[in-house]
């Protein structure tokens, strides 16, 4: 067995001096310090408890305005008051109290769009080539109903529509004005559809 072998003090020199310029890779923990003796731990401040405010009745959507309906956009009827008038004076005046007899009459009501848009073009067409000037559509005014979803249904939806397809192509060629009809012929649930002279 090999006897251990012992540094020189040259060796225990170069030793000591590379040991002075090491650096310990991580600091040394600090001690803990000892506990006294008959030293009771502090207990945690609790936070201060207040008394509760008191909630004043109130009712779900009082601040909204009262006025304001879910429907941002204005009723068929009143974009129709707000038409220019294009046609005589005195025989909207008339036609608005329902002194003037249509000449033809649509019955929109129970249709699905798909099938009103057809039809509507169809009678409104042959109605100006056949020479009338004054015809009535009928589209009923709508079930009120509650699908139960997040966002407010139109009902009535033949009666909205209609009008905006008089307004558009092939029909606004053929239509001079539009207003809601007399209660002797419908009501909010109809329209008369004035018509241009076919040329």
């Amino acid at each position: 067995m090999r006897r251990p072998r012992h540094l020189s003090a040259e060796e225990r020199a170069l030793w000591d001096m590379v040991a002075r310029r090491a650096k310990p890779l991580s600091a040394p923990k600090p001690a803990k310090p000892e506990a006294r003796r008959h030293e009771t731990p502090s207990r945690p401040q609790l936070p201060q408890v207040t008394e509760p405010q008191p909630l004043f009745p109130f009712r779900v959507g009082q601040t909204a305005a009262a006025a304001r309906g879910n429907d941002l956009l204005p009723s068929v009827n009143a974009r129709l008051e707000a038409a220019p008038v294009r046609m005589d004076n005195k025989a909207f005046g008339r036609l608005k109290r329902g002194k003037l007899v249509p000449e033809a009459r649509l019955d929109l009501h129970g249709m699905t769009l798909s099938e009103a848009h057809p039809e509507l073009i169809s009678f409104i067409l042959s109605a100006q080539a056949c020479g009338l000037r004054l015809v009535l559509v009928i589209t009923g005014k709508g079930k009120q109903k509650d699908e139960g979803g997040p966002i407010p249904v139109r009902h009535g939806v033949l009666r909205h529509q209609v009008p905006h397809w008089l307004e558009a192509s092939p029909l606004k060629q053929a239509v001079l004005q539009v207003t809601a009809a007399h209660l002797r012929h419908g009501g909010h649930g109809a329209y008369y559809v004035y018509l241009r002279r076919g040329r």
